[in-house]
């Protein structure tokens, strides 16, 4: 059994992840800004939930410390928490655009600078955090949240660099669109949903549980072997081009 720390667990992606998690027999401290949607689920999963704005980084080392007082070690952490903004630049504010920064980049550093200490202490662990493909390719009108996530990255290879002989493994997750409640105002409009699964070779938009199978499989410590690398989960948006359909 392991014990795992996820950062956003009430969204689409954190809540089919933890449900993944908890049916392959680990548990998990589930985290996020929603009490009510994080108490439903924890009255599901019966699993132990946390209320934390994960940019407040005091905050989040309580939270940890409480994670690790209820299962006696951790194993890997997961940051979910983020946003997604869609305007060109010249339309984006200033406030805007730490908005992003703040919800995307600051806490994923914080679950870094809180986690991967007490992983290494532990003899190590695996964190998992959002990137993009967005970060890797240029979409119109992406430059806050590009910006943000190709931030994540590069964060996340550092560390990964700084934790490594501790046995911390930093991997990032860059998916394309997902169908969650965050992306809804894109896949809810029949017109601009088409639009998106024509820009994904493989036809379709991806699901909660695509991301979330991966995470899973990263954080499993089967593989103690993959650190530093961004993975891409979007349909070979970032990577190819295909035939007009």
């Amino acid at each position: 059994m392991a014990f795992h720390l996820i950062v956003g667990a009430s969204g689409g992606i954190g809540s089919t992840l933890c449900r993944q998690l908890v049916a392959s027999g680990d548990r998990v401290m589930m985290v996020g800004r929603d009490e009510a949607k994080l108490a439903a689920l924890a009255d599901e999963l019966k699993q132990p939930h946390a209320v934390c704005d994960a940019t407040d980084w005091d905050r989040l080392a309580e939270v940890t410390d409480r994670a690790l007082e209820d299962f006696g070690t951790l194993d890997g952490a997961v940051n979910l928490a983020g946003s997604i903004l869609l305007k060109p630049a010249h339309l984006t504010s200033k406030e805007d655009l730490q908005s992003v920064i703040d919800q995307n980049l600051i806490t994923a550093f914080g679950l870094i600078r809180t986690v991967a200490p007490k992983l290494k202490k532990a003899g190590g662990g695996s964190i998992v955090l959002m990137s993009s493909g967005g970060a890797a390719i240029g979409l119109t009108s992406h430059e806050a949240i590009a910006a943000a996530k190709a931030g994540v990255a590069a964060m996340a290879r550092a560390a990964a660099a700084t934790y490594s002989a501790g046995g911390v493994r930093i991997n990032t997750v860059a998916p394309g669109l997902v169908k969650t409640e965050m992306t809804g105002r894109v896949w809810q409009n029949e017109r601009s949903a088409e639009a998106s699964r024509s820009m994904h070779p493989l036809g379709r938009l991806g699901e909660p549980s695509d991301v979330a199978s991966l995470i899973a499989w990263l954080l499993s410590p089967e593989q103690t072997w993959i650190t530093g690398q961004d993975i891409a989960v979007d349909g070979g948006l970032s990577s190819i081009k295909s035939a007009t359909r």
